[in-house]
């Protein structure tokens, strides 16, 4: 069964190691095979990968376009190690992570990440709540 993607005007899908940027019309592809396939928003770069979890993110991304884990795994366990150093609480994700890289889906493993940044974001945010004077869900009492 062929995959469906739905691409807005302009924008861009990573298929392999090519990128196909839609025109300006709203566009239906099928796609069968397999090959790595990321959606823009979902790709990140050393630049964006600027939060210890979207360094994690950006790592396991690079075993799943590359189709290879051998290549950022110490990077990966080096990044996991510090962050669950850092904040303990976001075992079970990273535990889901290792898992899904361990039984090879990879695509499992980014949507784990994923999750783990919005953790992070979720603790960064009431951190800064809490900083301002205001309870976690940011309203005066």
């Amino acid at each position: 069964m062929a995959l469906k993607v739905e691409l807005k005007p302009g924008e861009k899908l990573l298929v392999g190691h090519c990128i196909i940027t839609n025109s300006d019309q709203r566009t239906r592809l099928f796609i069968d095979g397999r090959a790595p396939i990321l959606r823009e928003k979902d790709i990140l770069t050393a630049e964006t990968a600027n939060t210890p979890a979207k360094r994690i993110y950006l790592a396991v991304q690079m075993m799943y376009i590359e189709d290879d884990m051998t290549q950022v795994r110490d990077e990966y366990f080096a990044h996991v190690t510090d962050f669950l150093a850092a904040v303990p609480s976001a075992s079970e994700i990273v535990t889901q992570i290792n898992n899904e890289i361990l039984t090879g889906d990879l695509y499992k493993a980014l949507k784990a990440a994923n999750r783990l940044i919005e953790y992070e974001q979720d603790l960064l945010s009431h951190a800064s709540a809490g900083r301002s004077g205001l309870p976690a869900d940011g309203k005066n009492r």
